[in-house]
Parts: structure tokens; sequence; C-alpha cells
């Protein structure tokens, strides 16, 4: 039963819970190495690495999501939810 229900998971959908789950153990190992140094200077610096790769992994997963549901929707669809990503990104870095 468990072998069939993989079987019709999408190769997008897996891609983007790899990077999900990916993302989330950074956050744990992170988490962990700030506990480890017991510096706010290095928690700063670990946690600045972390503000890099979150947005990343937004456009990746994202990327592979639109990707995933293109034959699906309308291409005016794709680019409102494109405009959306990029505002996230724009609020993000203001």
């Amino acid at each position: 039963m468990l072998k069939n229900w993989f079987a019709t998971l999408e190769t997008a959908l897996i891609a983007m819970v790899v990077l999900r789950l990916l993302s989330g153990t950074f956050e744990v190992t992170a988490a962990l190495l700030m506990l480890k140094f017991n510096s706010v200077e290095k928690a700063l610096a670990i946690n600045a690495l972390l503000a890099i790769a979150g947005p990343i992994i937004l456009i990746i997963t994202m990327t592979i999501g639109l990707i995933g549901i293109a034959d699906k929707i309308s291409f005016g669809k794709i680019l409102i939810v494109a405009l959306g990503i990029l505002l996230i990104l724009i609020g993000i870095k203001k």
C-alpha cells in the first residue's frame, strides 16, 4: 500500500518536499551550532547564513512548483504567482 502511495506522488512534489526537509535540517543544525559555540557573535554569523539560504530555498521550491503546475493553469496565473514571490522577496529585503 505504501509503495502505491509513493508511486502516485509527482516528481515536482517530491523535489519540493526534499528541499523543505533540507531547509529544516539547516535550521535545526544552525540552532545546535549556535548552542555549541555559545557566542552571540557566532550566532549572528550563522543566522546571516540562514538569511541567505532561506530566500534561495523559497525561490527554488516555488520555481519547481510552478513548473509542476505550468500545464494545469494559465500563463496569467503563473505571472501573478511569480509577482507574489517577487513582492515577498522585496518585502524581505527592505
